[in-house]
């Protein structure tokens, strides 16, 4: 069982363009679900991909244990750490089945094929993600929150250690946003490490043990939800446009203020 993940120091650029990452440090521990929030444009997909491996660092390193995650082969990195990607290629004729399996080929022989804990493994995600039904069908046929929904079971089935989930809630209803960060916190709790990038402050500020800002490729702020949803934190990155309150319960809440507007007169 992994007990962290850390970036230490990262720096990332793509090629020909500004450096997206700088210097950016976020140890991710077990049992916590951290929230990855920040602006369009911040890095925070980038940050993601680079602490599972699939980005060339420009500087800095990434620790799985203690150890460079870059020291472990493709095939140990999927044992030990699943991605929910923010895009997908077009998928064809894939059927959902086969897909939520592919996210298991560490753990299947190529030879013997799918076992029984891997089908016991496939039923339990689909069911997690309530998309059950989509099983049958080829990833074509479904709609957009159904896709997603079947993307997270993939990561769910393969059974890692590290989840790490690229605004998961893209395309879905309310209560399949709610659906999905449940079984996230659930995940978390049940002992493995979380991260998840979203826009959805009040679901992360619902769920999640710990938010972590990034803005312009560098970490400004990281702490426990009360300590994150506070307009000298928020509003610097996002803006003026913020109206913060609370639930009746007492958690934090944020939503956009829309400017007044002026009628037409006559």
């Amino acid at each position: 069982m992994v007990n962290q993940l850390a970036a230490r120091n990262v720096c990332f650029e793509y090629p020909g363009s500004p450096r997206v990452l700088h210097g950016v440090s976020l140890e991710l521990s077990r049992g916590e679900l951290v929230s990855l929030v920040g602006p369009n444009g911040s890095g925070k997909s980038t940050l993601l991909r680079c602490l599972a491996g699939l980005a060339d660092l420009e500087a800095g390193e990434v620790l799985l244990d203690g150890a460079p995650l870059r020291s472990s082969t493709p095939r140990e990195r999927a044992l030990r750490v699943a991605v929910v990607p923010q895009f997908l290629p077009s998928l064809f004729d894939v059927r959902v089945e086969d897909f939520v399996l592919g996210g298991r080929y560490a753990r299947i022989d190529r030879w013997a094929g799918p076992k029984a804990a891997d089908r016991d493994a496939l039923e339990r995600a689909l069911a997690a993600c309530d998309a059950l039904e989509c099983r049958g069908r080829a990833m074509s046929e479904l709609s957009g929150g159904q896709r997603q929904r079947v993307v997270v079971a993939r990561a769910v089935a393969q059974e890692a250690s590290v989840l790490l989930v690229d605004e998961p809630t893209t395309s879905l209803d309310p209560d399949h946003q709610v659906t999905i960060f449940e079984l996230l916190a659930r995940l978390a709790c049940e002992g493995r490490v979380v991260l998840v990038v979203t826009h959805e402050l009040n679901l992360a500020a619902q769920f999640s043990a710990v938010m972590a800002v990034l803005h312009e490729g560098r970490l400004v702020a990281r702490g426990s939800v009360d300590a994150m949803m506070r307009s000298e934190v928020l509003t610097p990155v996002y803006g003026e446009r913020l109206h913060f309150g609370r639930m009746d319960d007492g958690r934090p809440f944020v939503v956009p203020r829309a400017r007044m507007l002026r009628r037409p007169q006559g």
